[in-house]
Order: C-alpha cells, then structure tokens, then sequence
C-alpha cells in the first residue's frame, strides 16, 4: 500500500469510529463521563506524539547545531549511514512542519470552542467535532512519524535499527500505555475494568 494510503485508511477507521461513537453518546447520555475520560486519555496520548513530532521539527540546525550528532553517537553510525538518514530527515522536516502547523491550528479552535462555552453540562457536538479532529490529526502525525522512524530504522545496521525503532515506538506510543495501564490499575475506578 502506497505510504499515504495506510494513513488514509486508519484516519477513515477513526473517523467510522467516531461517528459510532456520537451515535451512541446520543442514545446514552451517562456515558459522558466515559467520553470526556476517553478523550482526555487520547490528548495525553498524542501529546506524547506531538512532543516528540515538535522536538523533531525544531530548526536546531540554523542555531548551528547538529540536531543528529545523538543519532550518530548513540547508534554509532557511520558517515555513509548518516548520510543517508541526514536525507530521509530533511526530506520528511517539510511534512513534520506542515503536521505541528495543522495540529496547533486544530488546537486553536477547539480552544476557541471550549473557551465560548464554559458550561458544566454534556459537551456540545461542536465541541465533541473539534476533539475528534484533534485527535484524528494526532494519530495522522503518529502513523506519519512512525513510518518515518522505521525508514530510518532501515538505513541502519539491523541491530542498531530495531534499537532505535524500538524507541522511537516508545516515545511515540508510550505515553498512551501509561496512562491507560495506571488507569486500569488503580482501584476503586468505575470504567467497567475488573
């Protein structure tokens, strides 16, 4: 499947998902809490994502240093290696900026929409659309990052790039885990988790 069209496909997945998901907040109200809980856990999550996609969109470069030299030192990695991950990261640099750019814009809206309505009550479809959006952008910019990771992963010796892929895995998705493990974890928690 062509690079774009996995993420097509999992952003179309979560969209279905989300429209399931308001058919079903319409029909049972109680589940709000639920929503709103499930929501806040997927901000976290992405947050991770956006951290980490922020860190690798900064121009350290024009402050005159390399933002790569840990890549090298940590992977030991050769001039012909770096080389080649220097292009893939320049290459995929313009498609980090336009994510990071599309996400604070998302985020400026839904803060416009929750700052117009600071109302206690169930949250308004408006405000449940903006979170959705958010949320779908975030998991673009994961799946966008991931694909790039394991590129990078590629241009390394093997055991180098599971390594480095293994962690870029974690960062990207880590924060996620945590938060649902401590959630399922902690007792007295009325989430239906035994």
């Amino acid at each position: 499947m062509p690079r774009g069209g996995a993420v097509t496909a999992s952003i179309a997945l979560l969209e279905i998902g989300a429209l399931g998901l308001f058919v079903t907040m319409g029909a049972l109200p109680e589940l709000v809490p639920v929503f709103a809980l499930a929501v806040l856990l997927g901000i976290a999550a992405f947050g991770g994502a956006y951290l980490v996609s922020r860190q690798m969109c900064h121009p350290s470069a024009a402050a005159g240093a390399d933002d790569l030299e840990w890549l090298r030192v940590e992977f030991k990695l050769g001039p012909a290696e770096m080389t080649q991950i220097r292009k893939l990261h320049e290459g995929y640099l313009p498609e980090c900026a336009e994510m990071c750019r599309r996400i604070a814009e998302k985020q400026r809206e839904l803060d416009a929409v929750l700052n117009g309505n600071p109302s206690t009550g169930p949250l308004p479809d408006a405000t449940r659309a903006k979170l959705v959006e958010l949320g779908l952008l975030r998991a673009q910019c994961q799946s966008q990052m991931l694909e790039h990771f394991a590129e990078v992963s590629r241009a390394m010796p093997p055991e180098q790039g599971r390594r480095y892929l293994t962690e870029m895995q974690r960062l990207t998705l880590g924060s996620h885990e945590q938060i649902e493990q401590s959630m399922s974890n902690h007792e007295g928690h009325a989430h239906g988790h035994n």
